[in-house]
């Protein structure tokens, strides 16, 4: 795979919290310029991202970032904020706490609403995989595709932990068939980034490739 194959599945991304507008434009230029899937940027910058690539480059942003314990009200709002303002994918982070206490139908209907808010837009549910057994994982990617949503995501990047190999492999054995998994978190090689890739990985939520092409590194 060349770099540039690669680069159409990266979304760039900056959610750093002292991250400046200054800051969020570098993403954005460097996203037009290396034609990356996205910028992932925080949701604060969105109208702006999105006035400044205007039509360049689509803007991602996050909902219920990083903990996931807003409210579904809230989430839904933010996500309808978000789409006002421009953006053209979504990534919303699970209600963890629901997941390990079994309420599987709070989580799934968190997600079906926030699915429809989105409607015409990229979903993508951020699970936490870090937090979350094997079994957790296996149930997620069968609610995830019960809600329609576009893409599963491994990890805020917040939580102590990041992508995995492993879990990349068993998200893509599980998922449904209209479902793409999102790899993101401590990916800090190109070679980890074509491995998650092979592995399935539709998606890699990262900072660190597009600086590495740039330096010419690896």
């Amino acid at each position: 795979m060349t770099n540039e194959e690669m680069l159409r599945h990266v979304d760039h991304t900056l959610l750093a919290q002292t991250a400046t507008w200054d800051d969020i434009k570098v993403i954005l230029d460097d996203g037009i310029k290396y034609n990356t899937a996205s910028a992932c940027i925080p949701a604060c910058f969105v109208k702006q991202a999105a006035e400044y690539v205007n039509g360049k480059l689509p803007i991602c942003t996050v909902i219920g970032f990083p903990n996931g314990y807003d409210t579904t009200a809230a989430k839904v709002f933010m996500a309808k904020d978000a789409i006002a303002n421009g953006a053209s994918e979504v990534d919303m982070v699970i209600n963890v706490g629901w997941l390990r206490a079994k309420e599987y139908d709070k989580v799934l209907d968190e997600m079906k609403q926030i699915r429809e808010a989105t409607k015409g837009h990229v979903l993508k549910v951020i699970i936490e995989t870090c937090l979350l057994t094997d079994e957790e994982k296996i149930k997620m990617c069968e609610l995830v595709t019960e809600s329609g949503a576009d893409y599963i995501k491994t990890s805020t990047g917040f939580a102590g932990g990041g992508a995995t190999f492993p879990d990349v492999e068993l998200m893509v054995k599980h998922v449904g068939k209209n479902v793409k998994v999102k790899a993101s978190g401590g990916i800090k090689s190109l070679e980890d980034a074509q491995k998650f890739l092979e592995l399935g990985a539709d998606r890699l939520g990262t900072s660190r490739i597009v600086k590495l092409i740039k330096a010419g590194g690896n």
